[in-house]
C-alpha cells in the first residue's frame, strides 16, 4: 500500500477490473479451491509478461510510474477495450490529490439556448461535466421533470422514485449512466462536485455502489431510451449526446422518435400539450447574468 494506505485510482481500477475477468476467458484453468473472484494478481502479471512483485506494487499503490508499454500489456491481460485502456492510461499519469476549488456552474451559450428553444418536436437539454442540467427546452422538461435546470441527471436517476417509474428500462439506463459519468470525469477524481455526487449516491443507493465499484468506463453517446410517460403513455426515443465546442465538457442531449412511429405521434401530442404553457426559456438559476463570459463558467 501507499503511505496513506490508499492504493489510489490506478490501484483501485486494476483490482476492480481484475476481479471481473473470468479465468476461463483468458485460458486460465478454473480451480475448485479458488477463493478470489476473477484473476489472481500473479495470473495478471503472467498474462501481461511482467513480474508478480511489480504488478503487486502497482495495484497496492507502491509504484506510480509504470510505462505505457506495461500498462497496455496489463490492459490486454484484463481484456480492456479501447475506451477502458485510454482511461487506464489517463489515471496512471494523474497527479496525487490536490486542493481545488469547486467550479462555478457552467454558462450555456445564448446561441445554444436559442437553438434548442426552436425545436418543437425535439426534447433537448445541456448538462455540465458531472451531469448537472444547465439549460433545457420546454419539451425536454415535459418529457421528464428531472431534465429541468437545477437537477442532476445521475442523482435523479438513482434517488428519485418517480425516475424509476418514468423509465421502464431503469436497470439498463442506470447501468449506462455510471460508466458514462466515469468516462467524463476521467482522472479528475478529486473534483469537489464529483466527490459530492459519488459520496451522496454511495450512501443512498446500493445499486450505484455496485455499479461504481466495477470501474466500468463507457462514453455511450447514442442509443435508445424508454419512457412510460404519465400523460401520453409509452415512448421509445433515440438519444444523442454531443459535446458543445468551446466549453468545459458541456454536452447537448437530444431525443427523437422514429418518423411515422407511434412514439412520434405521442411525442407530437406531448408537444401540443406543452405549447400552451411553455416558458420562453429554461436555464440554470443565475446563469443569464453571466452569459457574456467565455462559456466555461469562469
Amino acid at each position: 500500500m501507499s503511505a496513506t494506505g490508499d492504493p489510489g485510482p490506478l490501484g483501485r481500477y486494476l483490482r476492480a477490473r481484475r476481479e471481473l475477468v473470468r479465468p476461463e476467458d483468458v485460458g486460465v484453468p478454473q480451480q475448485s479451491n479458488r477463493r478470489v473472484p476473477g484473476l489472481r494478481r500473479e495470473e495478471v502479471a503472467f498474462l501481461a509478461g511482467i513480474s508478480s512483485d511489480y504488478y503487486n506494487r502497482l495495484e497496492q499503490g507502491r509504484d506510480k510510474n509504470p510505462s505505457e508499454q506495461v500498462l497496455r500489456s496489463i490492459a490486454r491481460a484484463l481484456q480492456l477495450d479501447g475506451e477502458a485502456t485510454a482511461y487506464l492510461l489517463r489515471i496512471a499519469v494523474a497527479k496525487g490529490p490536490r486542493r481545488r476549488r469547486a467550479r462555478k456552474p457552467g454558462v450555456v451559450h445564448e446561441g445554444i439556448r436559442t437553438l434548442i428553444g426552436t425545436w418543437d418536436l425535439t426534447p433537448a437539454y445541456v448538462h455540465g461535466t458531472y451531469m448537472d442540467v444547465l439549460a433545457a427546452n420546454a419539451l425536454a422538461v415535459a418529457l421528464s421533470p428531472f431534465n429541468a435546470p437545477g437537477h442532476n441527471s445521475i442523482l435523479s436517476a438513482f434517488l428519485e422514485p418517480e425516475a424509476r417509474e418514468l423509465h421502464p428500462d431503469w436497470e439498463e439506463m442506470t447501468a449506462r449512466i455510471v460508466p458514462y459519468l466515469r468516462s467524463v470525469a476521467g482522472a479528475d477524481v478529486d473534483d469537489p462536485r464529483l466527490v459530492e455526487i459519488v459520496g451522496e449516491l454511495s450512501l443512498r443507493s446500493e445499486r450505484f455502489r455496485s455499479l461504481w465499484g466495477r470501474q466500468d468506463v463507457r462514453h455511450k453517446s447514442s442509443g435508445t431510451s424508454l419512457f412510460q410517460h404519465p400523460q401520453v403513455g409509452p415512448l421509445e426515443l433515440r438519444y444523442e449526446k454531443l459535446l458543445v465546442p468551446g466549453t468545459h465538457r458541456q454536452t447537448l442531449v437530444t431525443y427523437h422518435a422514429q418518423p411515422g412511429s407511434t412514439s412520434e405521434e405521442r411525442l407530437r401530442l406531448l408537444a401540443g400539450m406543452t405549447a400552451g404553457n411553455r416558458a420562453p426559456d429554461f436555464e440554470a438559476p443565475g446563469a443569464r447574468q453571466d452569459a457574456g463570459r467565455d462559456g466555461h463558467g469562469r
